[in-house]
């Protein structure tokens, strides 16, 4: 038995929530959400080398990965791996990056279901932005 983070009732060690308090996981001496993270020790320029994060607070936000490396379901670095992502390469569902792989996303080149691109671009409904500025400008 432990006492509660919290409100210090005494708890077993494998309790998920505290039946005085409600606090989730009241055994351990620190708890910041639900899921997982791994951030690499390493740093290159203030960036973790690697940051994976499919984690939320206890307030329910989202903790996005960000590093040189970043995976999660939000996410953003240099390459990027993700739901949602902003990197210099990504491949992700929805993304704005340099270089990317996605279903809808913007980039200077991509691959994609839906895009738009400035340089080059292959997919179903990709558009470069040249053509659509001619576009805009003709209509």
């Amino acid at each position: 038995m432990k006492p509660c983070r919290t409100c210090g009732r005494e708890i077993s060690e494998d309790a998920l929530a505290c039946p005085g308090c409600g606090a989730p996981y009241p055994a351990r001496e620190k708890w910041d959400g639900w899921g997982f993270e791994y951030k690499s020790a390493f740093e290159i320029a203030g960036l973790p080398l690697l940051h994976i994060s499919f984690k939320y607070r206890p307030n329910r936000m989202p903790v996005p990965a960000r590093g040189i490396i970043a995976v999660g379901q939000f996410a953003s670095g240099v390459l990027v791996i993700s739901q949602f992502g902003i990197g210099i390469f990504s491949l992700s569902q929805f993304t704005l990056a340099g270089w990317a792989v996605t279903q809808i996303g913007a980039a200077y080149s991509l691959i994609a279901q839906i895009g738009l691109y400035a340089h080059s671009g292959h997919g179903q409904l990709v558009r470069g932005l040249p053509e659509l500025l001619r576009k805009l400008g003709a209509g």
